[in-house]
């Protein structure tokens, strides 16, 4: 089973502006696609479906939908 992952305008700007989006968007799918409660995500206020991650050079704040299946990234800030 495989989450669909999509972006909110403000993590879709910044992911424009990543010198490798692509790259970044491919580990999404190896990663958070698979398992959007692994890769050493943690919740975000207690807030089991409300969560952060680093996932390649980037950290990544999320939201999960169990229900229809897609993990929305709602905040992206790239690492230097």
């Amino acid at each position: 089973m495989s989450f669909r992952i999509s972006f909110a305008p403000p993590a879709d700007d910044s992911l424009a502006k990543m010198r490798d989006g692509d790259s970044f968007r491919d580990e999404m799918a190896r990663t958070l696609a698979l398992d959007p409660y692994g890769h050493a995500s943690t919740a975000v206020k207690r807030e089991r479906d409300r969560r952060e991650a680093t996932v390649s050079a980037a950290i990544v704040l999320y939201y999960v939908s169990g229900s229809v299946l897609t993990v929305t990234v709602v905040r992206l800030v790239p690492l230097p």
